[in-house]
């Protein structure tokens, strides 16, 4: 499952590193970049909590074969458009928009199917050596799309992202173990009801909620406007723009590593308030420095220290939740922290025409700072777990 989830996520990275450079180098349009993130992020916000309620109610190793298959397929596509040369910047927003959907239903199933496979006192750990998979993609991938793209084109980064759903695939239909759900004859509305209920009644869970919202919001645009930083500001082309990216994706594995190293610790709250801090201030050097070096050590601290906030604040969510609601509370810290994507970059997007991307990643990066000392100095309900 581990090496599956790898390969798809390194094609998925290369796809998202080609996918950008082409709609800039069509448009030449910071806004379309900031749109095709929020199109691609926006399903996830509207659908994540049916696909919640769905991940309690069905089978989740079909429902990720399901999802699984949606975004190959969309990944096959997009390749042929590229190759007949018949590919237009809408083409490319709405299937980000398609496979944003098929992720909306996959990744609350993907989330809640974990802890099937773990003790309940691993789970730290395997939420941490899960993520450090995910961050070996983010490294790997931006710099063999940066290769491809500036020796082979886009086409090649497209198809192996295609190619590379098939190892999850294969995975997904080795494992043996199984959940199955309680029949019920509640109504989807009620289950998702009681999910939410659930969460409003923990009230350190409402605050991860919110501070998982925040800081996607804040932080991804970041990683959106990364190819106008690199041809606008550096003068350099795709080979940086990878190469910038797998900066961030060692800092993220370095972060994950720490995480892992740590263990089931005390006080994860501070800890990743604390990385969300150093989060805000790796963004706000990245936007203010005109050094491609410098800029590449904020990339690093920004990625550790954005792995350090997720691994966290995702271990808190799931020791809170119980096995016959995870699903659906998963589906809610999904909606929150995949729906911080796609509301940062549209609000991004409409900023930075006016202010630049500097400007806009700047403020982002204080404001990330001051919810870190807000959730530690002022509601502490987040620094007691």
């Amino acid at each position: 499952m581990w090496i599956g989830a790898c390969t798809s996520s390194i094609g998925t990275w290369m796809q998202i590193v080609a996918q950008g450079w082409l709609i800039y180098r069509l448009s030449h349009s910071a806004f379309l970049l900031a749109l095709d993130q929020f199109l691609g992020g926006i399903p996830i916000f509207l659908f994540s909590l049916i696909g919640g309620v769905v991940a309690d109610r069905v089978e989740r190793r079909r429902i990720l074969l399901g999802s699984q298959y949606v975004q190959m397929a969309s990944a096959g596509l997009l390749t042929i458009l590229v190759i007949t040369g018949h590919v237009h910047v809408w083409h490319i927003l709405c299937l980000s928009f398609v496979s944003g959907f098929a992720q909306a239903f996959g990744g609350p199933a993907y989330q809640a199917l974990i802890p099937t496979l773990v003790e309940k006192e691993d789970m730290p750990n395997a939420i941490a050596l899960n993520s450090i998979q995910f961050n070996v993609a983010v490294m790997i991938g931006p710099a063999l799309a940066g290769q491809a793209l500036a020796k082979l084109g886009e086409p090649w980064c497209f198809g192996l992202n295609a190619l590379s759903f098939l190892a999850p695939i294969i995975s997904l239909s080795l494992i043996t173990a199984r959940f199955l759900p309680q029949k019920t004859t509640e109504s989807m509305f009620t289950s998702l009801k009681e999910g939410i209920k659930f969460v409003r009644s923990q009230a350190s869970m409402e605050a991860l909620i919110i501070l998982a919202f925040c800081m996607t919001g804040l932080s991804m645009p970041m990683r959106t406007y990364i190819p106008v930083f690199v041809k606008d500001i550096f003068h350099r082309g795709p080979e940086t723009y990878g190469n910038l990216l797998a900066l961030m994706g060692v800092g993220s594995i370095c972060g994950s590593l720490g995480i892992a190293g740590m263990g089931n610790i005390k006080m994860k709250g501070r800890v990743a308030l604390g990385a969300l801090a150093c989060l805000g201030l790796g963004i706000f050097g990245f936007a203010l420095s005109r050094s491609l070096p410098i800029s590449g050590v904020m990339m690093v601290l920004a990625g550790a220290s954005m792995m350090a906030v997720f691994a966290n604040v995702n271990s808190l969510v799931q020791l809170i939740t119980t096995n016959e609601m995870r699903g659906r509370v998963m589906s809610v810290y999904n909606f929150a922290f995949r729906g911080g994507m796609p509301m940062g970059n549209l609000l991004s997007g409409w900023l930075v025409p006016m202010f630049t991307a500097p400007v806009v990643l700047r403020v982002n990066g204080m404001l990330l700072v001051l919810l870190a000392l807000y959730f530690l100095l002022v509601q502490r309900r987040v620094a007691a777990l």
